[in-house]
């Protein structure tokens, strides 16, 4: 490794390449299983002890990445806010995104993040990708009324992540992915899975 290699990364580069090592184990080889500091440290061409200045441990690699999942997950979400029918652009979206990146998606929505609840900064990314959601819900021409849009933004976010994880475990065809989210998601007038946002 070059002397110019190791000097940025002494002033705070060395972070970033670490989390862009874990995110090429984590896409490429495997899932969350794959990423270790060690190796993660032998890619990027330091030493496995110069890791532990920006990382105490493994899990906190993995909630570093999992805070750039959620941030592209929501920019994803976000985009779709400016559609016609922004939920269901949304639904759309969600479903593309576990679709693209599996790995990933496994990775932000593991047990092992569930209980990493006082690390601030994953839960602010999270957060604010379903806050993107729970506008979509109240975007809706039929909107529920605003007390009930985040139970509704609950119900909505069960329904596109299972069919998610339907299709990510094999139980639905991958390839007729899009065609489960025409069926599911449709136009909104169309979609039967989102009649339980209507107001009753």
């Amino acid at each position: 490794m070059s002397t110019s290699n190791r000097s940025s990364y002494h002033h705070g580069a060395l972070r970033p390449a670490l989390i862009a090592a874990a995110r090429a184990l984590l896409l490429d080889e495997g899932g969350p299983a794959a990423v270790g500091l060690r190796e993660a440290a032998r890619r990027v061409g330091v030493s496995p002890t110069a890791t532990y200045r920006h990382f105490k441990d493994k899990d906190a690699l993995l909630a570093a990445l999992a805070v750039e999942g959620f941030r592209e997950f929501g920019a994803a979400l976000a985009a779709s806010e400016r559609a016609p029918e922004p939920l269901t652009a949304m639904g759309a979206a969600y479903v593309d995104f576990a679709l693209s990146k599996p790995g990933m998606f496994r990775l932000m929505f593991s047990p092992m993040l569930s209980a990493r609840r006082d690390d601030a900064e994953l839960r602010a990314a999270a957060n604010a990708a379903f806050a993107t959601l729970a506008r979509g819900v109240g975007a809706r021409s039929d909107a529920p009324p605003s007390a009930q849009i985040p139970a509704a933004a609950i119900a909505a976010w069960s329904l596109v992540h299972g069919l998610s994880h339907l299709i990510l475990d094999g139980v639905l065809p991958r390839e007729a992915a899009a065609a489960f989210k025409q069926a599911i998601l449709g136009p909104a007038k169309d979609a039967p899975g989102l009649d339980f946002l209507r107001p009753r």
